[in-house]
């Protein structure tokens, strides 16, 4: 039965509309294997009760023939959505004890849609982390590990339980969020997909905000097929969100020829950087030369201001953390510190926003704080966004030349030991999203997709960019990538347990 968390979305689906098997044991498989890998640390509330309830009910929905493509199917919820009833605390102390009495908006659609939530997964506190190791609950590690070392890796951040679950065969598909690459990073370090669609494509609402303007959920899955089917239950049009567009859910799973001639990819010349490994060097060119050989056209282009993408993010993400993030105080909900005899309402907010914020969080805050202050806010926020600005027309101009999609790597290295980065200069780790902050400030979608192995024996990614609001055609094109690359990660090992 345990085998049965090995399937893909699209598997699963197949298989329980011919009645091969039900979603009960289905989501039974899937809970053994959560309780076989507690070493992961990937789930940190689970809900079988929930999980088994809604299962039943997915399986009677199917046997009447109402059932969308998610209906049955077992996956993870990042906790840093809301969920009814069930805590969700953004991996911080500061939200202990938090449960929501409402839905968020994308995991609203997913029950609607008939899927079954197992439990909520790992992050980085506030989603505000590259590696997995500012969460509350501890690290999520990843399943892989180095050839001949024992050593246990990240899963990559902010979305690393997710990525971990999912490359674990503990569920077979989790949501995440992408503020600067909390998607892409770590499905690229696991050896899965995960795609982080236009802004405004998934409605915000009921999500945890860390950078209003930068935050986008997104599915993180074993293939692209199945990125492109849970994204699609995913999506809708959300009038509690500001941000949320207004437009028709294409079918993505339909769009899925794998037919890419006559289409155009870009290659940013930018984005070759001093320092980066040759492994990854080699890997992009070897993506392209896929690209070319399934009949896409390859062509140079220019992104002139990709070099200030990063400093950029690191100034607009903190400066809109700092404003979202001081709504924690203590009074209504969540972590209050014990005060002392005479401490009054200053102090309480002092004493809980000090213990229930961890240091990255408070680092970031900090710094928003200080590009928002009087006599910085020129100098640091308003030059930032006009940056931002100029990125977004640097993809601009790419895409009125005819440029369809633009092919990078996902990370500047594969996944690396947790811990190894602890003495590091934060501006280190920092430097993991330099290839996926551009599609966050320019409100691009973009998809990572494992595309080889370096000489460790760890997976690694490759990243495509597409128009704004053409997710179908971008997936198509990783499907095309996927396919010739040859990689399927829940295929390559047998065991849910950490990697050998």
């Amino acid at each position: 039965m345990n085998d049965l968390s090995k399937l893909t979305i699209a598997g699963a689906r197949d298989a329980l509309r011919k009645g091969d098997m039900t979603s009960v044991e289905l989501t039974e498989a899937c809970l053994s294997a959560i309780d076989g890998a507690d070493g992961l640390n990937a789930f940190v509330h689970k809900t079988p009760e929930i999980a088994r309830d809604r299962a039943a009910a997915a399986d009677a929905r199917i046997k009447a023939g109402d059932a969308p493509a998610m209906c049955g199917i077992p996956i993870g919820i990042k906790d840093l959505f809301c969920t009814e009833g069930v805590a969700s605390q953004a991996a911080s102390r500061i939200l202990e004890g938090f449960q929501p009495q409402y839905e968020s908006a994308v995991s609203q659609n997913l029950i609607d849609a008939g899927a079954v939530m197992l439990g909520k997964l790992n992050m980085d506190e506030f989603a505000m982390g590259s590696s997995n190791e500012t969460s509350v609950y501890g690290n999520a590690v990843n399943p892989w590990r180095r050839r001949d070392d024992k050593a246990a890796l990240t899963p990559g951040g902010s979305s690393g339980g997710s990525a971990a679950a999912v490359a674990a065969d503990l569920c077979l598909a989790a949501t995440g969020t992408d503020t600067g690459g909390s998607i892409r990073q770590p499905a690229a370090f696991t050896g899965i997909t995960g795609i982080k669609p236009t802004y405004g494509r998934c409605s915000r609402w009921g999500t945890i905000a860390f950078a209003s303007s930068l935050d986008q959920a997104g599915p993180m899955t074993k293939d692209v097929r199945d990125a492109a089917i849970m994204l699609g239950a995913m999506c809708s049009h959300d009038p509690r969100d500001s941000t949320s567009v207004d437009l028709a859910v294409p079918d993505f799973e339909a769009a899925l020829s794998g037919d890419i001639r006559g289409k155009t990819i870009g290659i940013p010349k930018e984005y070759h950087m001093e320092g980066i490994p040759e492994e990854i060097e080699a890997l992009w060119s070897q993506g392209k030369d896929m690209l070319r050989d399934a009949g896409a056209k390859i062509v140079d282009i220019s992104l002139p201001h990709t070099k200030y993408a990063l400093a950029a993010y690191y100034v607009i993400a903190p400066a809109e953390a700092s404003s979202n993030l001081a709504r924690y105080d203590g009074v209504r909900y969540g972590h209050r510190a014990t005060l002392g005899s005479g401490d009054g309402i200053t102090e309480m907010y002092e004493k809980t926003r000090a213990e229930g914020f961890g240091a990255e969080v408070q680092r970031r805050v900090m710094i928003g704080t200080y590009v928002l202050s009087a006599g910085f806010y020129d100098a640091y926020y308003n030059r930032a966004r006009r940056v931002r600005t100029l990125i977004k027309q640097d993809f601009d101009d790419v895409f009125a030349q005819g440029v369809d999609a633009v092919l990078t790597p996902a990370t500047p290295s594969a996944a690396f030991g947790l811990g190894e980065m602890k003495s590091a200069d934060p501006v280190q780790m920092y430097l993991n999203d330099v290839f996926t902050v551009t599609v966050n400030l320019a409100g691009l979608p973009g998809i990572s997709v494992p595309a080889g192995l370096d000489h460790q024996g760890l997976p690694l990614g490759l990243q495509l960019i597409g128009r704004p609001w053409e997710e179908a055609d971008l997936l198509n094109t990783a499907y095309a990538l996927e396919t010739a690359a040859g990689f399927v990660a829940c295929l390559l090992y047998t065991s849910p347990s950490p990697r050998d």
